[in-house]
């Protein structure tokens, strides 16, 4: 299992009238904390796609708890519990600055060889850097 956090401080343009981020903006902050978990492991999205692999949303769930509201310094909480395959699933946990749980969900993607525009196994300098996270 691989978990990561990462945290950012909620914009105003992140709101909506009522003083809470916005419902759609936690697909972005999910993005963020796949983005950052791929960064830390030292291969980027970037990288992937240099390699000819894109990993496109194939599913979204999102649970919302309690607002998240203007300048509230966020954790975002991202998890992998299974080696991925083709499929990769991310877990999200989205915590306030006193710990409370705001928001949970998850996404999965699929790797996709960017040339045949079909699905495919992972890069395997991108399993080399999951292999320690999982038992085999």
């Amino acid at each position: 299992m691989f978990v990561h956090e990462h945290n950012t401080r909620i914009r105003y343009a992140e709101t909506d009238q009522m003083g809470y981020v916005y419902y759609g903006n936690y697909a972005a902050f999910y993005e963020i904390g796949r983005t950052e978990m791929l960064r830390h492991t030292g291969i980027t999205y970037k990288e992937l796609e240099e390699m000819g692999v894109m990993l496109p949303v194939m599913e979204l769930y999102s649970r919302y708890i309690k607002p998240a509201t203007y300048d509230t310094l966020i954790t975002i909480r991202t998890t992998i519990r299974e080696k991925p395959g083709i499929r990769i699933k991310f877990e999200y946990e989205i915590f306030d600055e006193a710990g409370a749980l705001l928001n949970t969900g998850n996404t999965q993607l699929v790797f996709v060889d960017r040339k045949k525009n079909k699905p495919c196994k992972p890069p395997q300098i991108f399993m080399d850097k999951m292999n320690p996270y999982f038992s085999t």
